[in-house]
């Protein structure tokens, strides 16, 4: 099965989810279908509708076949009750929900044509936002429905019950309209076939989502609707910002079946993908090795179960996986969202339900955790939901829980479904897939520019809008504009070479709470270009430590104040190897002001040096104390040569021999930056190596 099916989900505004599991069988009557003698017209409607009876018999996967034929049939007996009923339906599975209002009114005038026609207009009224009309038919569906007909459905009552809460949510969420642009992301990327549940890097440098497209790997159809099988494709973004035309991402990762994307990480390298290779589908990760792609590996059954888990997505430090399952143990409704921890043998254990704030008694699927480890987008029938899937963003806060979901709001939101929602780093991007009017095929994919929040209007009907025409604009009457809600996240991002050739250079890199001196995670750079990204949320003194096997380890520190907003570093790192003279600034050593005692966040910048040393015997090194020009000569000489000694004592006191280290205070003398302002000052505190 594929995975848009498999998912429960339908695509944005294409299909419905299931509240019934079938409707009533309705009859065309060969005898009230023929209205005329015209034999050569009846017979070729009458054999559309056989046709379109055989379509619609076979599930609203072949509804579209099902609409192509019963609209040729429609031409020749545009009254058939029986006919716009089926109709009616087959236009709510379709990209045209608008029209299914006006067959099955025309329905209508056949009293009682079946039991569940009042569900089916409700829910017609419903996606055309005409949320009144659906209340009253929801209710009357409500009331007449006896027990036969509630069995024979397999609907519960309280379906209906939530269909009328939806409504009552809609009518006040479009009461608000989100300020924002929705743009289609252009023919590079879509086709006529359907382009849906996209994915981007942090820095929205790489789109990678699935198609079912001409040129899919092996070129074959599913049994299950007709449609070519699912592939994933990726686009690159170029110098103007424009997408380059899309390319199938290989056939390491795609097979002759299903495959479809699930997530990516912020830095693009790591791809987590469904494929359909048991009854429910498992989850899959592949890695980016220089430009290709890994093959594929099966994720353990600790999270793989004989339940169904078709969506997951890496927190930024890749310690912790949040994935969507119906496993009915510690469920609180259908699909909930649970997470779950590395351990030191890289298996996921520690799953927890994320609780019943988030999870609701309905489905929530289709999730996307933000760069910034805090915000959680996901999909969900249940909270304030305008009808079928809705967009909800829900905040980990402070003490561990979190927070109640909020509806991300109209126009976004819908009546229908909206699954696969994704958001750019800088929170100002938003990605979806929908069938919009105007699109290149079935569904497309679609970028949100969040523009703020939406400004009142200071005049409020025609005539003072031409009036104000003739009066000049005042100072007081330009409004500010309103910032978009903080995020709190630093993207550090660039290229890692070696300093002579600059050649790019695949190098590990470790992010360390200097804090603590817990390793937080680690990062590898891309193999052929070099590049990095790590997301680091606020809130942490971060050390980063970039090694490669010949090369001197190059350190950074990037401490980020909790209430820090959204920024990015671009900083390329020239690694240097083992030569005289060459040698390094150790950024993660720290001294209180004016003193020479190591603090303890030194530690493991220390403990990196201590290892570097004994991992290499013959190594002998200066380390050299610098200090900025705060201060008298005297007083800077000293304390920078103190400094530079306490790093000394440490490394004898870890075992290094005393004759391989000297050490050095050089005051002011060598700064790196102007002393004139506080960070050229802050940079010209320092302590460093140099190999002898």
């Amino acid at each position: 099965m594929n995975f848009k099916k498999t998912i429960l989900l339908f695509l944005a505004v294409l299909y419905l989810s299931f509240l019934v599991k079938g409707q009533t069988p309705v009859s065309i009557d060969r005898k009230e279908f023929k209205i005329d003698s015209n034999d050569d017209a009846f017979k070729q409607a009458w054999q559309s509708i056989k046709a379109g009876d055989e379509a619609f018999a076979a599930g609203s996967a072949y509804y579209n076949i099902a609409l192509k034929n019963y609209l040729e049939a429609v031409t020749y007996n545009s009254k058939n009750a029986e006919l716009n009923y089926k109709l009616g339906i087959c236009y709510l599975f379709s990209p045209q929900k608008e029209k299914a209002v006006l067959f099955l009114e025309k329905a209508s005038e056949k009293a009682n044509i079946a039991p569940d026609f009042r569900f089916w207009l409700a829910k017609a009224y419903h996606a055309n936002y005409e949320f009144e009309k659906a209340i009253e038919q929801y209710e009357k569906f409500i009331n007449s429905l006896p027990p036969k007909i509630m069995e024979q459905f397999e609907i519960q009552v309280e379906d209906p019950i939530v269909l009328i809460e939806n409504c009552r949510n809609a009518k006040e969420l479009m009461a608000t309209k989100l300020n924002i642009f929705i743009d289609n992301i252009g023919n590079n990327v879509n086709t006529a076939s359907a382009e849906y549940s996209p994915l981007i890097s942090a820095d929205e440098s790489l789109l990678i989502f699935t198609s079912r497209r001409e040129n899919t790997t092996g070129g074959e159809r599913s049994l299950d609707d007709n449609e070519y099988f699912e592939d994933i494709y990726f686009a690159e973004i170029d110098k103007n910002g424009e997408w380059k035309p899309a390319q199938n991402i290989g056939n390491k990762v795609n097979t002759k079946e299903h495959d479809a994307t699930v997530s990516l990480t912020a830095d693009g390298q790591k791809l987590i993908i469904y494929r359909s290779t048991s009854g429910n589908g498992d989850l899959f990760q592949s890695n980016l090795n220089g430009k290709e792609w890994s093959k594929p590996r099966q994720y353990s059954k600790s999270l793989n179960t004989k339940y169904h888990e078709a969506s997951a997505c890496l927190s930024p430090d890749e310690q912790t996986i949040y994935f969507v399952s119906d496993n009915p143990n510690n469920n609180f409704g259908k699909h909930d969202i649970f997470k779950a921890t590395l351990n030191k043998n890289g298996d996921w254990d520690n799953i927890e339900n994320l609780g019943n704030v988030v999870n609701t008694k309905l489905d929530e699927v289709s999730i996307f955790l933000h760069p910034d480890g805090r915000t959680l987008y996901f999909s969900s029938e249940g909270h304030n939901s305008m009808g079928g899937y809705d967009i909800f963003s829900t905040t980990l806060q402070e003490n561990g829980t979190w927070s109640k979901p909020e509806n991300i709001g109209n126009p976004i939101n819908t009546p229908n479904n909206e699954v696969f929602f994704v958001i750019s780093a800088n929170g100002k991007h938003g990605y979806f897939a929908s069938n919009q009017v105007g699109g290149k095929g079935e569904t497309d994919i679609y970028q949100i520019t969040f523009l703020g929040e939406r400004k009142p209007l200071l005049q409020n009907n025609e005539d003072n809008l031409l009036a104000s025409l003739t009066i000049p604009i005042k100072e007081k009457t330009i409004e500010k504009s309103i910032e978009i809600k903080k995020i709190r996240l630093t993207i550090l991002k660039g290229i890692i070479a070696d300093s002579i050739t600059n050649q790019p250079l695949e190098a590990k890199i470790e992010i360390v709470d200097n804090l603590t001196g817990k390793l937080i995670s680690s990062f590898t750079s891309n193999s052929i270009t070099g590049k990095y990204l790590i997301p680091l949320p606020s809130g942490y003194n971060y050390g980063i430590a970039v090694k490669k096997d010949q090369y001197l380890f190059h350190s950074e520190n990037v401490d980020i104040p909790n209430s820090t907003g959204y920024q990015e570093i671009n900083k390329d790192i020239k690694l240097l190897k083992f030569l005289k003279g060459s040698g390094i600034i150790l950024r993660n050593i720290f001294f209180d002001t004016g003193k020479s005692i190591l603090r303890e966040e030194s530690n493991t910048e220390l403990n990196r040096l201590f290892t570097l040393l004994n991992e290499n015997p013959s190594l002998k090194i200066e380390i050299q104390g610098h200090t900025d020009n705060v201060g008298g000569l005297d007083y800077n000489n000293k304390l920078s040569t103190s400094r530079s000694k306490a790093v000394v004592d440490y490394l004898i006191s870890k075992g290094i021999d005393s004759n391989r280290l000297t050490f050095k205070g050089y005051g002011y003398s060598k700064p790196l930056s102007s002393n004139e302002t506080i960070e050229g000052r802050q940079n010209n505190r320092r302590v460093q190596f140099e190999i002898l």
